[in-house]
């Protein structure tokens, strides 16, 4: 035996009774503390994985519905264009143009109710990259710089999502 041992086996003989029992009830409640600690630890990071699960699956639900919504739109932008030509087109039937006009209010409408919106880009607005797409470029010293002078094809939107840039002219 070491000389480690030897003396530890000498501490171990002179021990009172009394101080070899207090040192086995010592080591068992340091043994289940050590156990709770390391259960208690492998519970709380369980607890936080199921969370980040939780919230990762939720915005992949939301985010797989704006991305299905934005397909069914882009769907129906083809539609929503001709409607606008038809309005802005000259006809002698009033009740024709009124049918017209009617359809798109419904389509507009229908739009809304899915959370998309038509991005702003009316004449004068000022011209953002995140939301227009700049197909002209006039210069017009009435207008002032990067402002929208013309719009050619409406945008949309639903959030912070674009379905599609509005298609303008800028100005300056």
């Amino acid at each position: 035996m070491s000389k480690k041992k030897q003396s530890e086996a000498a501490e171990t003989e002179h021990m009172t009774a009394e101080e070899t029992a207090a040192a086995e009830t010592a080591a068992p409640a340091e043994d289940w503390q050590a156990k709770y600690d390391e259960l208690n630890d492998r519970y709380l990071r369980m607890a936080a994985e199921y969370d980040n699960f939780r919230k990762r699956s939720q915005r992949e639900r939301e985010q797989s519905y704006t991305d299905a919504v934005s397909h069914a739109v882009k769907a129906l932008l083809p539609t929503y264009d001709n409607l606008e030509r038809a309005i802005k087109a000259e006809t002698a039937d009033a009740e024709y143009k009124k049918g017209v006009e009617l359809t798109m209010t419904q389509l507009v409408e229908s739009l809304k109710g899915l959370n998309v919106t038509i991005i702003e880009s009316a004449p004068g607005t000022t011209f953002d990259p995140n939301f227009h797409n700049a197909v002209m470029h006039v210069e017009d010293d009435q207008l002032g710089e990067s402002v929208v002078a013309e719009v050619f094809q409406q945008g949309f939107q639903t959030g912070d999502k674009v379905i599609r840039h509005a298609m303008v002219k800028v100005a300056n």
